[in-house]
């Protein structure tokens, strides 16, 4: 079995509950690395250290879970809603004038599982294994929405499967690291005007003539990447420490497919948009950002715990993406994001009650890398973002914890300006509002 297919693999097995979702972070990350931080807002994530979901955010944390093996699984339930008003949009050259739909709901649910392990060797090393999803997206709109020549639906799914170390430098101070191998896979379908084609290179007669000869362009790529990660966790006194994390970015190559579906007979008459809506085989090459957070853990005193986090996001290292065939040529408009470095700050607080129960509570502002209304996708309508968190965690015995997390994200209603009429696709224009909602549970035991 070659390394495509034992990728596969693990993918169907991680994503069987939840084939798709739509980023729950800025652009399309997934900042749901694990239930116990999500009734945080993720606040602190690289510092508190509470479980082995540390073995993600932070591998130095590994220091100070304990002696034993430490095993987390679980998942997030993410709602979201992303709706499409029409304000003035311009339908593609020579396309169908009734499909002018709004798209409905661009959002789907889905459920994002995860599994983390951590155990000592010695009183200095542990080492420890992540297995989850940093990236993905899913927006699919109705097939005949006025935008369908910029995009009808995008998914983007990966796995990433991180094994770390980590070595106690002293009572105070720990560092990790680790190495990821991350598959990831790309789907996306977009609606193909052939009239507004035709007509646009004085060929009209191609498509007799005809307004409203419509097709669908699905391209469909995979592949692999590494990449790396790296932290420290120090004490700053005996009531706080101070987590630094470094997660590199990865370089994807990914191959695949590309078809077109009714073409119009007469384009093989004319080699150039033959060749243009030809099926065959396709790459896009594709850096991820990599990301860099500051987390802090205050035990104010026997029962609250305050924590806050900052992540600064490389997302300027995606501009445009083409899709390319084998032969070199381009097909279609490259996928253009123009995106710009984000931010994202979070402040959170845990209250013990009693022995056995643990609140959370937390709040989190998320900086869009969309720079404005013109570089703004449909496929990735992203806007500021604004978490509301509450979450609690449950001794269920001495070595067994539930964890329960839930999320209401606000987003900033986002303007859109796209104008891709020299390529036949319309100019979209109007405004997406969005909303979020996040359930999550997770289960570790300690052996």
């Amino acid at each position: 079995m070659n390394k495509s297919r034992i990728a596969g693999a693990v993918v169907c097995a991680l994503a069987a509950l939840g084939a798709g979702h739509e980023a729950r972070a800025s652009g399309f990350a997934l900042h749901e690395q694990g239930a116990s931080g999500l009734g945080n807002a993720y606040a602190g994530a690289g510092a508190v250290a509470e479980d082995a979901t540390t073995v993600y955010w932070n591998p130095a944390g590994m220091a100070r879970l304990g002696s034993g093996k430490h095993l987390s699984i679980g998942g997030v339930y993410i709602d979201p809603s992303t709706k499409f008003s029409n304000n003035g949009s311009t339908i593609a050259g020579a396309s169908n004038a009734a499909s002018t739909g709004n798209g409905g709901d661009a959002g789907k649910s889905a459920i994002v599982p995860n599994l983390f392990f951590a155990m000592d060797l010695n009183d200095r090393w542990n080492v420890g294994l992540a297995v989850s999803s940093p990236f993905g997206l899913k927006t699919s709109y109705d097939q005949n929405w006025i935008g369908r020549f910029q995009g009808i639906s995008s998914e983007v799914k990966t796995v990433n499967v991180n094994p770390a170390v980590s070595f106690k430098l002293s009572d105070s101070a720990s560092i990790g690291g680790g190495i990821s191998y991350q598959y990831g896979k790309i789907d996306l379908l977009t609606g193909a005007n052939y009239s507004g084609v035709a007509f646009g290179n004085g060929a009209g007669a191609l498509v007799g003539n005809l307004t409203g000869v419509e097709g669908q362009n699905k391209t469909s790529v995979d592949g692999d990447a590494w990449g790396f990660n790296i932290g420290g966790l120090f004490n700053l006194g005996a009531a706080s420490r101070v987590g630094i994390h470094y997660r590199s970015s990865l370089k994807y190559n990914l191959h695949g497919t590309t078809t077109f579906s009714n073409v119009p007979a007469g384009f093989a008459l004319a080699p150039g948009l033959a060749a243009a809506t030809a099926n065959g085989n396709v790459n896009l090459s594709l850096r991820t950002p990599d990301d860099l957070s500051f987390s802090l853990a205050h035990k104010l005193n026997d029962r609250w715990e305050l924590l806050g986090d900052a992540t600064w996001t490389h997302w300027a290292r995606i501009q445009s993406i083409p899709v390319v065939r084998d032969t070199g040529a381009t097909v279609g408009t490259p996928l253009t994001f123009n995106f710009k470095d984000t931010w994202r700050l979070s402040a959170g607080a845990n209250y013990r009650m009693d022995p056995k129960w643990t609140l959370k509570m937390g709040v989190a502002y998320d900086q869009t890398p969309v720079p404005n209304a013109e570089s703004r996708s449909v496929r990735l309508p992203d806007s500021d973002r604004y978490w509301l968190s509450f979450g609690a965690r449950y001794a269920v015995t001495d070595r067994d914890d539930l964890n329960f997390g839930y999320t209401y994200i606000w987003a900033r209603d986002a303007n859109i300006n796209n104008n891709q009429a020299a390529s036949a696709a319309g100019i979209i224009t109007g405004t997406y509002k969005a909303h979020v909602q996040i359930l999550g549970v997770q289960y570790q035991h300690t052996f």
